[in-house]
């Protein structure tokens, strides 16, 4: 068996001295968000404080071996999510904040892990934040500068070697405290379980993140110009030079936002939640 993998910050390392920190993350409790076999995803308050608690048991071979067959990679453990997040921390880029990660175990079908994030309060979803916005929208000021922070922040995490894997909209909060302003924006990315970190990252993963943050914002009224703005911050280009460039891109952008949207009609056309 590997060495165990293990970093325990205040308030758990006071909370679980003495303990097996694999048993004492099993006893916390709250409001569970996700329960299953392999996974379990809850809030949990300390002294009044909250965190977020992702615990992973072991996918099983069957698991490996059927997103394999799919060409996915699978989600093995807590491991992703803790290299994402100092990733992006190097970068510069915002997200969470570790206070406890443990990983134990050589064989990858029954690896436990678990990771413990400070609960990022009070902020709101871009999905839920943008959401009124066809009927009701924003300042023009406002919206130009929350497309260029998502750019910048896009962009840095991308030329960091760091692809999302699950970028879409609902992953970007923004932060309420204080009350953001054209000036005074902060957003924080989240939901990086599925996150590769490599030395560069290939095109191909380049343009599936970037083709889910597009689909992701089909419906809250965006422009043409707002989706070219967006690309001209993220390559730091002129629009003349992202249409000339990056043509091959756009055409793939909009061919894979469709396939998403007739999937996702699919999918939930009849109320199913799966």
């Amino acid at each position: 068996m590997s060495e165990p993998m293990l970093f325990i910050d205040e308030p758990f390392r006071t909370l679980w001295s003495g303990h097996d920190p694999f048993v004492a993350v099993e006893a916390l409790e709250g409001e569970v968000f996700r329960e299953l076999e392999a996974r379990r995803t809850l809030r949990t308050e300390v002294a009044g404080r909250g965190y977020f608690v992702k615990i992973h048991r072991g996918v099983g071979w069957t698991e490996i071996l059927k997103n394999l067959l799919y060409l996915r990679l699978p989600v093995l453990g807590a491991h992703n999510e803790w290299q994402a997040i100092k990733a992006l921390g190097e970068l510069g880029v915002e997200t969470m904040h570790v206070v406890a990660f443990a990983q134990r175990g050589s064989n990858p079908a029954t690896r436990q892990s678990f990771i413990v994030t400070e609960e990022l309060a009070p902020t709101i979803s871009l999905e839920d934040f943008c959401g009124d916005w066809p009927a009701a929208p924003p300042s023009l000021a406002l919206k130009r500068a929350l497309i260029r922070r998502v750019a910048e922040m896009v962009g840095r995490m991308h030329r960091g070697g760091v692809n999302h894997r699950d970028l879409y909209i609902c992953h970007f909060l923004l932060h309420l405290d204080p009350a953001p302003t054209v000036g005074n924006l902060k957003l924080s990315m989240i939901d990086l379980h599925r996150a590769q970190v490599r030395q560069e990252i290939p095109r191909r993963w380049r343009d599936k993140d970037l083709s889910s943050l597009y689909f992701s914002a089909l419906n809250i009224g965006l422009t043409r110009r707002d989706h070219l703005r967006f690309l001209c911050g993220y390559f730091n280009k002129t629009p003349r030079e992202i249409l000339k460039d990056e043509a091959e891109l756009l055409s793939y952008l909009a061919r894979e936002a469709e396939r998403l949207q007739a999937r996702f009609l699919r999918k939930y056309a009849k109320g199913d939640p799966r």
